[in-house]
């Protein structure tokens, strides 16, 4: 069982940055993938990026440029650093856990966390 925290989420201006922790427990960090998701209000959840067990990354086509995950393996934390944030990026972001080294997708996911909110004003 792995829990997951999320933190770092608040109400910004577009052009801000934020950045998004997720803080890890349970089982070994460094020998899964982990994915960040975001739910914008009447929306579907959707993929945002991912960072496999090596450190390396994907994103969604709507953040690429601008967002960057990254993981911290001795500190057992990963990080989405959102960088020229628009209001259309305005979501409640999660941090999920796959079940394997490498993301894929909405599958394999062990586990999600409560999820924290990001408020892009124009």
């Amino acid at each position: 069982q792995v829990q997951l925290v999320e933190s770092g989420g608040g109400l910004v201006q577009a052009g801000d940055s934020l950045r998004l922790s997720c803080a890890a427990s349970g089982r070994t960090f460094s020998s899964y993938a982990m994915g960040w998701f975001r739910q914008a209000p009447g929306k579907e959840r959707e993929f945002v990026a991912a960072v496999n067990w090596k450190g390396n990354t994907d994103y969604a086509d709507s953040v690429k440029g601008r967002f960057t995950a990254s993981r911290d393996n001795p500190e057992n934390t990963v990080y989405l650093q959102m960088n020229n944030l628009k209001p259309e990026d305005t979501a409640v972001y999660y941090c999920a856990a796959y079940t394997t080294l490498m993301p894929t997708g909405f599958k394999n996911i062990h586990s999600w966390g409560q999820g924290t909110q990001v408020t892009v004003s124009s």
